[in-house]
């Protein structure tokens, strides 16, 4: 079992250049089994279709990245650095790996055609995370969420939206980390406005 799971690993980080090249659509069984160096019959004997291929390939990326997510939030610190840091695991666990592609528009797309209860679970949990955070936060006195007159669930939401139109920020060109770096200086002064700025006064 050990030696198939190994075997599912390679081809599954074998197939996600050779999508983010083609596209979904012109890859084929025998570009995977070329990448990864197998035959296509051992490629099938692992996978059944490029679909079913596909769609594990993207549960494997939700769960490891979801788990890099989970341990970024659950560290200890500040919390807009941890939220900074969760974000950054999120974009570059899903989005960063097509976004740089020609094909990212169709990709993308396939996931949600392929994968779309994966996606949604994931970005359930993520909500949960960012919420459960944010109330961690709340309660030792860090950040005051009563003068937003917001719950930790809504600016959790909130957030999460923010990430959506972030997720269109990346183009073939290469990610902008500008977008981000914004989010997180506008979610540090309305969280934390009386923070000292980085030359010494107040904010």
């Amino acid at each position: 079992m050990e030696n198939e799971d190994r075997k599912s690993a390679l081809i599954l980080d074998s197939a996600l250049p050779v999508f983010a090249r083609y596209g979904f659509q012109k890859t084929t069984m025998a570009d995977i089994a070329r990448a990864t160096g197998i035959s296509r019959a051992s490629l099938y004997l692992a996978f059944n279709s490029k679909e079913e291929l596909f769609r594990a390939g993207s549960a494997r990326a939700h769960e490891r990245t979801m788990s890099e997510v989970e341990d970024a939030l659950g560290r200890t610190g500040d919390v807009v650095d941890r939220i900074a840091a969760a974000i950054s695991a999120f974009q570059e666990g899903l989005i960063a790996p097509f976004s740089k592609s020609e094909n990212a528009k169709e990709l993308f797309d396939t996931n949600l055609k392929l994968a779309k209860d994966i996606t949604i679970a994931a970005r359930s949990k993520l909500l949960d995370l960012l919420a459960n955070a944010l109330a961690a936060a709340q309660a030792q006195g860090e950040i005051d969420l009563k003068a937003l007159e917001v719950s930790p669930a809504d600016l959790a939401a909130l957030i999460a939206a923010a990430m959506d139109g972030i997720k269109h920020s990346f183009s073939a060109d290469g990610p902008s980390d500008d977008a981000l770096r914004l989010l997180m200086r506008v979610l540090r002064l309305a969280l934390k406005p009386e923070e000292k700025n980085a030359d010494g006064a107040t904010g």
